[in-house]
């Protein structure tokens, strides 16, 4: 258990002094970074007792799944930014600045596949369909 402690508290890292504001919630912050820790050591414990895995290649393979999440959720942001949101232009720097891409890196960072899973989320079609139908109907 005690490598299983440690690797919570490095999950799980204390805040430091004057991290906290107002500093009257230092305390009670703390004391949700343990509970954190307490629960992330129990479920880690559990999982690497019933699979008879390594915990901290476990809490690597956590780790890259939550990465592999978080990039999805950026390819998301990015579709819906750039193809659905239609009340501001966003320009491409702003939005690589923003996600961590470089310009050319947002405008090919996700593909119609994420545009169709946007679209199924927000149930309205991207503005370049919306622009294209628009533009038939004139004609």
């Amino acid at each position: 258990m005690h490598q299983i402690l440690e690797l919570a508290a490095v999950i799980n890292p204390m805040p430091a002094p004057g991290s906290v504001r107002p500093d009257d919630f230092f305390d009670d912050a703390c004391e949700q970074v343990e509970q954190q820790r307490k629960d992330y050591a129990d479920n880690l414990e559990a999982v690497s007792f019933g699979m008879e895995a390594d915990p901290l290649i476990l809490a690597l393979e956590q780790a890259r799944a939550e990465k592999t999440a978080a990039d999805a959720r950026i390819r998301r942001l990015l579709a819906y930014a750039r193809e659905f949101h239609a009340s501001r232009r966003y320009p491409l720097h702003e939005l690589a600045q923003a996600s961590g891409y470089t310009n050319s890196g947002v405008r090919t960072a996700y593909t119609d596949e994420v545009v169709s899973l946007v679209k199924s989320q927000v149930n309205r079609d991207p503005r370049r369909a919306a622009e294209t139908a628009a533009d038939e109907e004139q004609l």
